[in-house]
């Protein structure tokens, strides 16, 4: 209880409630149920074959398939409708890669997220005195932001296929029985795909969530803080450049005198002293 005690007291919770922090506790809690949703499901579809024999009918065949959803190794025994033989029949598909991409891209973010709080909580002061963490928390952030656009997309796209492959009526074309018009062959009931939409949602949420984020941890890194600071001298240079000059064209001094600069240093032939002018030889 001391150690608790302890770091409950050294962290820094309060970054929860700014973006930063909080979104990573969205991505974080967003990945569990896409990684749960996906990963974690099981479905089953079951079909009859209806022979004219009666004795080789079987009115109810479960087929179980699910995650990773390679549905080339799922098999399930149909009668032949010829005595009592059966044989065994194979679905059609494998969309593991895109189901085992995005349940990976889950995991990894999942995990990602859960140490970015930690240090946000503990270690924020340390996070924000290295130039070095934030910009690797930026290019982590923008990378996970594109492979959860890239896996939720092909998986939402397999998830297309697989419900196509699992489709009583498809299924029931692969079994020889059913190609004979003398024998019926009826879907009992298909799977449940709500588990699986939900995971396609919660993709591309957690791309929303992701991108959304970039901003916040862009912020925090040297490039925001040193354009910031470069935006903040432009007004005061500017200032500093624009100050006004006296205007020196022309200035009067106390006694009236106009004084122009740049006058022409011409000699003045005329000047008076203050008297009458005087002529010598005048007669």
């Amino acid at each position: 209880m001391d150690t608790a005690n302890q770091l409950v007291s050294v962290g820094t919770f309060q970054v929860l409630k700014l973006p930063l922090g909080f979104i990573r506790v969205l991505e974080w809690l967003f990945a569990i149920f896409a990684f749960a949703t996906c990963g974690g499901y099981s479905g089953q579809l079951r079909v009859s074959v209806d022979c004219m024999e009666k004795a080789s009918s079987n009115l109810n065949i479960g087929i179980d398939f699910g995650y990773p959803f390679r549905l080339h190794q799922v098999s399930f025994e149909a009668p032949m409708c010829e005595a009592t033989r059966k044989e065994r029949v194979f679905l059609n598909g494998d969309y593991s890669s895109s189901a085992e991409f995005f349940v990976t891209i889950a995991v990894f973010s999942f995990l990602y997220s859960l140490v970015a709080t930690v240090v946000y909580i503990f270690f924020l002061n340390k996070y924000r005195e290295n130039n070095q963490r934030p910009l690797i928390d930026f290019v982590v952030t923008v990378v996970f932001s594109f492979m959860w656009l890239v896996s939720s997309s092909a998986w939402a796209k397999a998830l297309s296929d697989v419900k196509v492959a699992t489709d009583p009526d498809e299924v029931q074309l692969l079994i020889p029985a059913c190609k004979d018009p003398t024998n019926k062959c009826s879907s009992v009931h298909g799977p449940r795909w709500s588990g699986l939409n939900t995971s396609v949602v919660f993709g591309f949420l957690n791309f929303v969530l992701w991108a959304g984020n970039i901003w916040f941890v862009f912020k925090e890194t040297s490039w925001h803080k040193g354009g910031s600071r470069l935006a903040a001298n432009v007004p005061d240079k500017q200032a500093g450049t624009f100050d006004q000059q006296p205007y020196n064209q022309g200035s009067f001094d106390k006694s009236g005198s106009y004084n122009t600069q740049g006058s022409f240093d011409q000699p003045s032939e005329y000047s008076q002293v203050g008297g009458p002018t005087s002529y010598s030889n005048q007669m």
